[in-house]
């Protein structure tokens, strides 16, 4: 990748890759090229003044100017894809190596012109699943954030009333859609945005990628994912607690030890050159081990079937993979740890934790405590 001509055309707010490359947050599609070694971005005046001062490349150019040329040279308007392409002639480029996500519709013309297009599936950047001190910084400041949310999530819970089945807090029923509003807005206070987060009860933490709604219950669990982005750097946090207000049934407190138990034994192996599959296998014996099993049950998964992280960082969910997978773990690489055990009349229990990979092992950057009852 570093020698070769680099082509990618996307919003930096929605494109990692891309946001990495230019450090220039933008919401519109831009176009990124690295040619031999030098860096451009092509933008529309409406972007230009602040992406000379923002970007962290080589050169900035107008796409109006470049339409301007284009037009005395060829006596039509050019379309965006006409004006990438007017670029990489002026620039003599004959090969490009493109994202996977390149959108066809600038595809095929750079094709039908001639030149010779290779597609890079997965992570454009895989540098970028090394992190530096600032991207270090950046997630932790994330994870500070979501912290303080989930904090002020569960002093409501502490402070509800438990009236028969059902959670009150000044005097209204407590629900999902509330806390994930008190979530959301704190999020907001520490300059982070969440979107899509699960305050989920009872037998909606079954599925552990159901949001949760309706009335929040005592003596249930409640499972709280939070992964927010910080709208300073883009990069994400990811911490989940499960908690009941109340008392937890037998069932419930086992599963919540054996939950922390299978932390615990991936914090102890996690270190760079592990195969991560390790990883997540001995925490599924561990499960099995002390009655937790997995497998289909009453037409649904129960048990442990979800990897038990991935990597973090620009993107929520990136490599590496702890799961079934051969993803071998590397130094700098940050990861979540989120064992979970899920059956039909008990409910869901999740944790999870962020962790920097070391040569010698792994330190975790969430801070949070772990209680069951609140």
């Amino acid at each position: 990748m570093r020698r070769e001509n680099l082509l990618i055309i996307a919003s930096s707010e929605k494109d990692a890759d891309l946001y990495y490359a230019t450090k220039f947050i933008a919401p519109d599609a831009f176009a990124f090229a690295r040619i031999r070694g030098k860096k451009y971005i092509l933008v529309s005046d409406l972007e230009i003044d602040r992406a000379k001062k923002e970007a962290c490349v080589d050169q900035v150019l107008s796409t109006s100017r470049l339409a301007s040329e284009y037009k005395q040279k060829y006596g039509k308007p050019p379309s965006f894809a006409d004006l990438v392409l007017y670029f990489l002639k002026k620039q003599k480029v004959k090969r490009l190596t493109v994202p996977g996500s390149f959108p066809v519709r600038y595809y095929e013309p750079l094709k039908r012109a001639g030149l010779k297009i290779c597609c890079k599936h997965g992570i454009f950047f895989e540098k970028r699943l090394i992190k530096d001190r600032f991207e270090i910084a950046a997630i932790k400041q994330a994870l500070r954030a979501t912290e303080k949310a989930a904090h002020e999530a569960i002093r409501i819970l502490e402070r509800s009333a438990i009236r028969k089945d059902k959670l009150y807090f000044r005097g209204k029923v407590l629900t999902s859609e509330f806390l994930r509003k008190v979530i959301h807005q704190t999020l907001l206070e520490e300059g982070c945005a969440g979107e899509h987060t699960i305050v989920s009860c009872g037998r909606h933490s079954i599925d552990p990628h159901d949001r949760g709604s309706g009335p929040l219950r005592a003596h249930q669990p409640i499972v709280m994912d939070i992964f927010p982005r910080s709208e300073k750097t883009l990069y994400y946090a990811d911490f989940t607690r499960t908690v009941v207000r109340g008392k937890a049934s037998t069932k419930l407190k086992k599963m919540y030890a054996a939950v922390r138990k299978g932390q615990e034994i991936a914090f102890k192996m996690l270190r760079a050159g592990t195969r991560a599959k390790k990883v997540h296998e001995a925490i599924r014996t561990y499960f099995t081990q002390v009655g937790f099993n997995t497998g289909l049950r009453k037409g649904r998964m129960q048990g442990f079937f979800h990897s038990t992280g991935h990597g973090l960082g620009l993107d929520v969910h990136e490599p590496p993979r702890i799961s079934v997978g051969d993803d071998i773990l590397s130094s700098g690489q940050i990861v979540t740890v989120e064992p979970g055990l899920y059956y039909q009349g008990v409910g869901g229990v999740r944790l999870e934790d962020v962790v920097l990979i070391t040569k010698t092992g792994c330190v975790n950057l969430t801070k949070f405590p772990k209680k069951l009852e609140v």
